[in-house]
């Protein structure tokens, strides 16, 4: 049997009252992607920091490609993008890729991976006057340079265009292709629902989901009803069926266990309701709604 990638046993971490991490236990396999989702402070960067080295579990196991989390052996294998990393201002893009690429035995080549990652308009300008989006681009860039086993993403793509975030999309699915296992954080949604064969999520320190998208929407079940009206949220949770209402600016959107008979009792109290469409939840309404039922039951 392969090793996990990463390995989670009963590992907690506390900062004060604070449960960063309350007793997760996973598995991820060599050559998933895997998105990690939970609202800030859930426990995501925690989990991801303690797999680094960066910070020790108060109890429990993390293993990385079967070795100590943040051993040398380990760190030598994995690449690292994180949210609040930044590089020295004075080195170009190149040079940065350059000297990460010379800490390995049997790096990407250089020209390549700026070619892949869509980086050499500007690969030989100093990093300090790159725009932020092109900083984040080289940081991708850095992560890559070392072939690595596991590949840690946080927030990837945030302040990149559509163009440069579909380059990143396109690198992330060819190493996972290759072998290599990806462990993603995002708050873009459709980001986890296009790249992640598994979804993650993690309230308060506890998973409270672990499966692909599509089954984690279908756990939410029920229909999306949204429309203008002028039933307010609490007439609206009145109605037979409906399970969460929500708004986003004039708009409700409705969640029913029943769509047919909660839109019976809708256009029967609101004849002037516009703008009406009836859909399955997505990946963003099916993880807000576990995140509020953990909530509910903590």
């Amino acid at each position: 049997m392969a090793t996990a990638a990463i390995s989670a046993k009963d590992v907690h971490k506390h900062y004060g009252q604070t449960r960063a991490l309350d007793g997760i236990n996973i598995n991820i396999e060599r050559g998933q992607i895997c998105a990690l989702l939970g609202q800030n402070g859930a426990g995501k960067t925690t989990f991801i920091n303690t797999a680094l080295g960066l910070t020790k579990a108060d109890r429990g196991a993390m293993r990385v490609l079967d070795m100590d989390a943040g051993s040398l052996s380990a760190r030598k294998r994995i690449g690292v993008m994180l949210q609040d990393t930044d590089l020295p201002d004075l080195l170009t893009a190149r040079e940065h890729i350059e000297r990460f690429a010379s800490y390995y035995d049997a790096p990407e080549n250089t020209d390549e991976l700026i070619g892949r990652t869509h980086i050499g308009d500007f690969a030989n300008t100093r990093y300090k006057k790159l725009s932020g989006g092109q900083k984040r681009r080289v940081q991708f860039a850095v992560a890559l340079v070392g072939k690595p086993d596991v590949l840690f993403l946080d927030e990837p793509t945030t302040g990149l265009d559509q163009h440069a975030r579909s380059a990143v999309w396109a690198n992330v699915r060819s190493v996972a292709d290759s072998g290599t296992t990806v462990i993603l954080t995002t708050h873009y949604l459709e980001e986890a629902d296009a790249l992640a064969d598994r979804i993650v999520v993690i309230n308060q320190g506890q998973i409270i989901a672990d499966e692909d998208a599509d089954r984690i929407r279908a756990r939410v079940g029920g229909s999306l009803i949204t429309c203008e009206t002028a039933l307010s949220d609490t007439q609206l949770g009145a109605i037979p069926c409906v399970r969460s209402v929500r708004r986003n600016g004039r708009i409700a959107q409705i969640l029913s266990e029943d769509a047919a008979q909660s839109l019976r009792t809708l256009l029967a109290e609101d004849a002037s309701v516009i703008d009406l469409t009836v859909s399955k939840p997505s990946l963003g309404e099916a993880f807000t709604a576990l995140t509020e039922q953990s909530e509910v039951f903590s």
